[in-house]
């Protein structure tokens, strides 16, 4: 729905292709937990009448991106080759792999690279810990920007007009107890990151799950990424994370920054 909405909202600009919106909005609403979907459903999350969504998934399946039995769609694959240009064609990933490796060595706990696209984050480079097993997280996993301490250090490094029209038509969904329920609060919260320069974020994404993040910045200061670690909240408390995990992440964050000016200096 908000994407067919947003996709209104530009309509009116004499490049706009809507169909293109439409199908790529019909793409995006298969996620980790709608792995498959029915033409009801698809209908329904990107706000499409239900012939408009049934022409697009026909279209998506003949080129090859969309597999279907009869009721149910999927994505196939062929998704992927979407990302691959871009993926393959950055230092970043390839320059933070060795620091995560280190990270996630040393602390013995999951560390990760993610980057912001539009309100979700994106992993690009991980490095997995058995100790994780809660929550499953691939290269190319998203995750609502705000719920997450990654997502935290990339909203708080946008600069403060686009920040604050992201935040204007955010639409917060409660994924814990504990996930912060209205934008005020959420600004407060990445008022704090901007202060502090890293965030900590509890139990907000998934109950059990702590994640602390430190910002990647390019040679021109601009924040392009963000690392983190995530635990088990049964193994540490915040103020054990703030001692011994946050100083780490940082000294990491520093690191990758380092090569990777390096790398495209």
């Amino acid at each position: 729905m908000v994407a067919e909405s947003a996709a209104g909202a530009r309509a009116g600009n004499g490049y706009f292709v809507q169909s293109v919106a439409r199908a790529l909005s019909v793409m995006r609403s298969f996620t980790a937990e709608r792995r498959t979907q029915t033409l009801a459903e698809v209908a329904r999350e990107t706000g499409l009448d239900r012939a408009t969504a049934r022409r697009l998934l026909l279209t998506l399946a003949d080129l090859g991106y969309v597999t279907s039995d009869g009721g149910h769609f999927e994505l196939t694959p062929r998704v992927l080759e979407l990302g691959y240009s871009y993926l393959s064609g950055m230092s970043l990933p390839e320059v933070a792999q060795p620091h995560l490796q280190a990270l996630a060595r040393e602390l013995n706990e999951t560390a990760a690279l993610a980057v912001l696209d539009g309100d979700e984050i994106v992993y690009l480079a991980l490095m997995a810990s058995s100790r994780l097993a809660t929550v499953k997280i691939n290269i190319g996993t998203r995750f609502d920007a705000c719920t997450t301490s990654m997502g935290r250090v990339l909203l708080a490094g946008l600069p403060e007009a686009e920040l604050e029209e992201r935040l204007g038509r955010l639409q917060l969904q409660r994924r814990t107890d504990r996930t912060v329920r209205d934008v005020q609060s959420l600004r407060a919260e990445i008022d704090k990151v901007r202060a502090q320069g890293w965030a900590l974020v509890d139990s907000e994404l998934e109950e059990g799950l702590r994640g602390a993040a430190a910002p990647v910045r390019d040679r021109a200061g601009r924040v392009v990424a963000a690392a983190n670690v995530s635990v088990h909240a049964g193994r540490t408390t915040p103020e054990l994370v703030e001692r011994d995990y946050v100083p780490v992440i940082l000294r990491t964050a520093r690191l990758i920054e380092a090569d990777l000016i390096s790398a495209v200096g």
